[in-house]
């Protein structure tokens, strides 16, 4: 589920290292070469991600750089606490996204081919806060996925027809 072009940056205080950092000195955490490598490897490109994709490109097991599948999920937990990952819910399992120091944005859905596109749109964001006033509502972030079939999920997997649609 990799972007095709970024939305962005948000000018941020901090790198995403130093942000966890605080984090977890402010928990009493240490930071452990598992969580440098996991940060380093998840923030070095855009992308969405689930968990098996992200432990298909990490080191196997004896090899140098390894990380156990437990401590790749509560890691990635620790990162959502602090901030620096978005987790959602898409066709039941988990997807990963970059939060920190990146613009509020939201999602396309491919039904077909599973990518998700990201969108920016001022009057999505103006319609949402009419709406808010309206139900004296206070807005403090969003999640939009509109599901649907891409180009690409069209040409490259074309709807077959129905018995009874060539009737």
């Amino acid at each position: 589920m990799s972007q095709e072009e970024s939305l962005g940056k948000v000018d941020v205080s901090s790198t995403p290292a130093q942000r966890f950092e605080e984090f977890l000195q402010l928990r009493g955490m240490r930071m452990t070469e598992q969580r440098r490598l996991l940060l380093d490897h998840v923030f070095r490109r855009h992308e969405h991600f689930d968990v098996e994709e992200l432990l298909d490109q990490l080191p196997r097991r004896n090899q140098p750089g390894y990380v156990s599948r437990p401590t790749v999920y509560r890691t990635l937990s620790e990162f959502v606490d602090a901030g620096l990952l978005r987790k959602f819910e898409l066709d039941g399992r988990a997807v990963y996204e970059h939060d920190y120091g990146y613009p509020a944005h939201d999602h396309f859905y491919c039904e077909k081919s599973g990518k998700l596109i990201e969108f920016q749109n001022d009057e999505l964001v103006e319609l949402i806060r009419q709406i808010a006033a309206q139900h004296d509502f206070q807005v403090t972030g969003h999640r939009l996925i509109i599901h649907g079939i891409s180009r690409e999920g069209r040409e490259q997997h074309p709807r077959r027809k129905r018995r009874q649609d060539m009737v």
